[in-house]
C-alpha cells in the first residue's frame, strides 16, 4: 500500500539529501522535511564539548532554515511541494515523535550524517537505528 505521508529527516549531509530525492521522485503524497536541531548543551551536539551562547544557537537555528528551504526549493523545481518543519530536541526521539503527532505512514532518511569524523558518523548512524527500531511505521534507509 502506497504511503499517504512520507517524513524526510534532513540534516544536510549528502545521504540525507539523497534520501530526499529518493522521496520525491518515489511517492506522490505528502512530505514532510524535518530539520532536528540537537539542543547545544546535549551530548550529541557541538554544544556538548563547547561552551553554549546565543551565537551558536543562532547560527545552528539559521542553518536549519536554509537546509529546509533548499528542501522546498529542491521540490519545486521537480513541480512538488514539501511541508517543513524545524525542531529542537533528541534527534531520534523528535524523529519518532513526529511521525505519530503528524500521522505518518513511512519514514525516508539517510544512514548516517555523513563523512564528518568516526565518532558523529557513529553517533548519528544511531538516530538511524532508533528508528528503523522503534517507529510504527516502515522506514527506508538510503546508503
Amino acid at each position: 500500500m502506497a504511503p499517504g505521508h512520507v517524513l524526510v529527516p534532513l540534516d544536510g549531509s549528502p545521504l540525507s539529501d539523497e534520501a530526499l530525492t529518493y522521496a520525491l521522485s518515489t511517492f506522490d503524497c505528502e512530505i514532510t522535511v524535518l530539520n532536528v536541531v540537537a539542543p547545544l548543551d546535549a551530548g550529541m551536539s557541538e554544544g556538548g564539548l563547547l561552551e553554549p551562547g546565543d551565537e551558536r544557537r543562532a547560527a545552528a537555528m539559521e542553518r536549519a532554515d536554509d537546509l529546509v528551504e533548499r528542501a522546498r526549493r529542491r521540490a519545486a523545481e521537480r513541480d512538488q511541494e514539501v511541508d517543513t518543519a524545524v525542531e529542537t530536541g533528541d534527534p531520534a526521539e523528535t524523529i519518532l515523535g513526529a511521525v505519530s503527532e503528524r500521522d505518518v505512514d513511512q519514514v525516508v532518511m539517510g544512514g548516517h550524517g555523513g563523512e564528518r569524523n568516526e565518532l558523529a558518523r557513529r553517533l548519528l548512524g544511531t538516530v538511524a537505528t532508533a528508528v528503523v527500531s522503534e517507529a510504527p511505521v516502515t522506514v527506508t534507509v538510503v546508503r
